[in-house]
């Protein structure tokens, strides 16, 4: 499974309370840096987006 999220999206990911979360990221072309993200408050309320 991959997911592409688009510039300037703010995202968190989340899993039911009974379950975990694993992933791995990968960035392409390489992240250009620490000012390429900003941290957004949350967490935020849950939203079945299926």
């Amino acid at each position: 499974m991959f997911l592409s999220i688009p510039q300037g999206t703010q995202f968190q990911f989340r899993a039911a309370p009974s379950q975990s979360v694993c992933a791995v990221a990968v960035t392409m072309p390489p992240w250009p840096g620490e000012a390429e993200a900003v941290p957004a408050s949350g967490p935020w309320v849950p939203s079945d987006a299926r």
